[in-house]
């Protein structure tokens, strides 16, 4: 293993996405070098993903305890017993979990705080973990996220007209309303103004008025 020792949040973040690539690439672009070196018939073998964005299959570390927490023992032995598809989706879980271990041991180690180690969380949890890029459901949360998004300003717009449409229709009615209460407003001043100049008989049609 690597004596590299990241002190800070941005640090252990670039370790954790370098070690992180290198195990991608173990299981999905080398996939097949891989598959050859994890041999059943060899002792227990681990997969290590390292800064520089490498990976090996090798034994684990003969020092206890190790210097930094061990990937999966033994990845190799469950090779030809499975689909590979599971096989390699198996190893991706066990993957995705010393990633995490590797990296908040560092956090531990140089004495994180509570924000820090909240900061480095959600950092690593805006990245797909390992399993959901090598079974392709990193790919598929995408496309969802992206057809919710289109849903939804659809949405937004379709609700913005018919908004501007109640809105116009309120406006219209207002207008309306207003149109009429001057009409009758003026009418009655009418009609007030004949009867204080006398007795007169008034007739209203179709809201117009006369002098019977």
């Amino acid at each position: 293993m690597d004596a590299y020792n990241p002190r800070t949040v941005e640090e252990v973040f670039r370790d954790f996405k370098g070690r992180r690539a290198g195990m991608i690439k173990a299981l999905t672009t080398d996939v097949g070098e891989f598959f050859q070196q994890c041999d059943p018939e060899k002792e227990n073998l681990c997969l290590y993903g390292f800064p520089s964005e490498q990976w090996e299959v090798n034994l684990p570390a003969e020092e206890v305890p190790p210097e930094l927490p061990e990937p999966a023992l033994g990845i190799n032995f469950a090779r030809d017993g499975m689909q590979e598809r599971d096989w390699l989706s198996l190893v991706a879980v066990h993957s995705d979990a010393w990633l995490l271990s590797v990296a908040f041991y560092f956090g531990s180690r140089f004495g994180f705080y509570k924000t820090d180690r909240e900061r480095l969380f959600n950092m690593i949890n805006d990245l797909p973990t390992i399993f959901e890029v090598v079974t392709g459901s990193a790919k598929k949360h995408t496309n969802e996220k992206l057809l919710v998004s289109n849903h939804s300003s659809k949405k937004s717009k379709s609700n913005s007209k018919c908004h501007h449409r109640m809105r116009l229709m309120m406006v219209s009615k207002r207008k309306m309303r207003m149109s009429m209460e001057r009409h009758y407003v003026g009418l009655v001043g009418r009609i007030m103004q004949m009867m204080n100049s006398g007795f007169a008989v008034i007739s209203v049609r179709n809201g117009s008025m006369e002098n019977v």
